[in-house]
């Protein structure tokens, strides 16, 4: 049997190997941690987009109130606001850069307005600041939908106040100011088989809110395999190794 090394030496391996092991396996452990909390909300979704349709008059007045409605199926109608489209710009679908194509939906009598995500399209390549025609008709239209969100934040190089219809990002609050719309705290991503999105050439493969469930588990798997690598090196490099005859090792 080998000498086995100073105690100091045994001791700063055995404290670096129980910290990489507590280290990676609380990893692994918050990695499956955040996949329950991905199904667990895939599943919420799912409920609230199998519950009947909300009525206009029942969308949501306040922040607050709207996270409870995001995903619910809702039928709407109205008139575009063309005239206040936007376009966010940097926005991808299928891995193809293009805008998310915004328009406020006027809703009839007092109820306000809504900012309708209508669509994706692509960008032009030989100028940047050329804009899609987008067919907006006059008159009534009918919206189908789920309530969402508004568009994800990008992150902006400047602090500057976004203006003109190409916007990086969309701050609903201070939109309604500056178009002097009351609209709701919340957008409603129209769905293919809306009847207002007839002709208007939009993409709306829209991708699911908890896709990435398998993500987490293929990391959980990796920080475990570390785990256990770590493991398996400590006992053979020092409690295994050094029992062995010399002739065996």
């Amino acid at each position: 049997m080998a000498p086995r090394g100073p105690r100091w030496r045994q001791a700063v391996v055995l404290l670096a190997t129980l910290v990489g092991v507590a280290v990676t396996a609380r990893l692994g452990l918050w990695q499956l941690d955040r996949a329950g909390q991905k199904a667990a909300l895939q599943a919420a979704l799912d409920a609230r987009a199998g519950e009947p349709a909300l009525a206009p008059s029942a969308l949501a007045a306040s922040a607050e109130e709207a996270v409870g409605q995001h995903y619910r199926r809702v039928r709407l109608r109205g008139e575009w606001v063309p005239s206040h489209t936007l376009f966010l710009e940097n926005r991808q679908m299928k891995g193809q850069p293009g805008f998310f194509v915004v328009t406020p939906l006027r809703l009839p009598g007092d109820a306000g307005a809504v900012l309708v995500q209508r669509g994706w399209a692509p960008r032009d390549i030989r100028d940047r600041q050329i804009v899609p025609e987008v067919p907006t008709p006059e008159g009534p239209v009918e919206v189908l939908g789920q309530v969402a969100p508004p568009p994800g934040r990008l992150y902006e190089f400047d602090g500057t106040a976004a203006s003109g219809p190409i916007r990086q990002n969309l701050d609903v609050a201070q939109f309604a100011l500056e178009t002097g719309l009351a609209l709701r705290p919340l957008s409603v991503v129209q769905v293919e088989g809306s009847p207002a999105a007839a002709g208007d050439g939009l993409r709306r493969d829209w991708p699911a809110p908890a896709v990435d469930i398998q993500k987490h588990h293929g990391y959980a798997f990796q920080w475990f395999a570390l785990c256990a690598l770590m493991t398996g090196l400590y006992v053979w490099f020092q409690l295994i190794r050094p029992r062995l005859p010399s002739r065996a090792r």
